[in-house]
């Protein structure tokens, strides 16, 4: 039987890897697709968005979708992603593709190695990695510093150490890549978006192309069919911990869940939460919104100060109309964070 060939999207918080792949399961030109989503925090929000693109198998409405709340892919393969993958390989019969979406801490390397185990190499191949960057990030300095002064120091001397965990692992990313997609370049100017590009050619191989897409809107063919057998090639593609034996983490990195019996007001929060950010470091934040007098659940996404949200389908009347918020950072304290989003005056009950 045909290995199924597998598509790794990996990516920094908030790029956008959630919306490609529900753009892409939305228009799969008739292809059989599964997804493995990875979640860091045990609210599930990535996997939800893309069983609800209703376009699963018939018969098994979740199967299509297997989600893993480990928060971090790369560091528990073999606990949390070899049965996941064993499962699906039962029905490789009934698949074309699959894609892999890991959470934005996760490292691509590690998870490939993994596809080098007798258990998944004869049944399954990593096609191709695609590394999602959000352009408008990159270019205001919220994970790599200042680009300006990190471009005028590589160029002076290629040997400057200059990584925080955060850029390191961003690095490790991109030098994964046989893709890159840049996204959110609308919201900067053009001469921002050729800097940006610049600045990322410079770290990726030979040969990666960069690639604008908007809002996940790409076709399947520029995505799939690399062919790459990357799990053969691993050596063409370094990683800051190919040295180590086992890669580690910054400690300090944790999510915060926030499940509340309350309905919100969308700028009301949003101005809330863009308070937040100002006192913590918080580098993602997602979720669902239930919205007083709204029979829509309103889907909400944060990167720094930008946030956006829209209303993605009605309320199932046996689901519950809670507010559901994971906040990703760098030692989250819950208390003040619940105070600060449930403010001082009170909310419309549900």
């Amino acid at each position: 039987m045909h290995k199924i060939p597998v598509t790794v999207i990996t990516g920094f918080l908030g790029a956008g890897k959630t919306t490609l792949i529900r753009h892409l399961l939305q228009n799969n030109e008739g292809r059989r697709i599964a997804v493995l989503v990875n979640e860091f925090g045990s609210v599930g929000i990535d996997g939800e968005l893309l069983r609800d693109c209703q376009v699963c198998d018939d018969e098994d409405p979740n199967g299509n979708i297997v989600e893993l709340t480990n928060g971090c892919l790369c560091c528990t393969v073999q606990e949390e992603f070899l049965p996941a993958m064993q499962e699906l390989l039962k029905r490789r019969d009934r698949l074309d593709c699959m894609l892999i979406e890991t959470s934005g801490l996760a490292l691509p390397k590690p998870l490939v190695q993994a596809f080098r185990w007798p258990e998944i190499r004869t049944g399954a191949t990593v096609d191709g990695v695609i590394t999602v960057v959000d352009c408008e990030a990159l270019a205001t300095h919220q994970y790599v510093g200042d680009l300006e002064a990190l471009l005028a120091q590589r160029q002076a001397d290629s040997s400057i150490e200059h990584e925080t965990p955060i850029e390191e692992l961003f690095e490790d990313q991109l030098a994964c890549a046989d893709l890159v997609l840049l996204t959110k370049g609308d919201r900067v100017d053009e001469k921002t978006q050729v800097r940006v590009q610049e600045w990322l050619k410079q770290n990726l191989s030979p040969g990666v192309k960069i690639i604008p897409c908007q809002n996940g809107k790409i076709s399947g063919d520029l995505l799939l069919g690399f062919n790459a057998a990357v799990e053969d090639n691993l050596d063409s593609r370094p990683s800051h911990h190919d040295t180590e034996e086992d890669h580690e983490h910054d400690d300090g990195i944790n999510a915060v869940q926030l499940l509340l019996d309350r309905a919100f007001e969308p700028s009301v929060l949003v101005k809330r939460l863009q308070t937040l950010v100002q006192q913590q470091e918080i580098y993602r934040i997602k979720g669902f919104v239930a919205v007083p007098l709204k029979a829509m659940r309103l889907v909400l996404q944060g990167v720094g100060n930008r946030f956006d949200y829209f209303y993605d389908r009605p309320w199932q009347p046996n689901e519950p109309r809670q507010t559901r918020l994971v906040l990703i950072g760098r030692e989250l304290d819950r208390v003040p964070i619940e105070s600060l989003v449930l403010g001082e005056e009170v909310n419309a009950n549900l």
